[in-house]
């Protein structure tokens, strides 16, 4: 069973309407997990801590999605 990894992360948005980032390299890598809901948790705590700022959103990555061991490689990716 592949392990599942959720990347906890947010920022500041340029309007709540829309889930384009400020400024990218302010983003807030809260961390890495290794299941959903050690990830809720993180996600749930930086969301409340946040909560009095509108443009402030914080997401789940399920990093385990990017990348199935079952599919074929890109072009791409072969050459690194």
């Amino acid at each position: 069973m592949p392990q599942r990894l959720h990347l906890v992360f947010g920022g500041e948005l340029v309007t709540p309407e829309k889930s384009v980032f400020k400024d990218v390299n302010d983003i807030h890598i809260v961390g890495m997990y290794p299941d959903y809901a050690s990830a809720y948790d993180a996600w749930k705590a930086e969301a409340q801590r946040t909560v009095d700022n509108a443009h402030m959103r914080y997401f789940i990555a399920h990093i385990h999605r990017l990348r199935d061991e079952e599919t074929e490689v890109s072009p791409t990716e072969e050459l690194g």
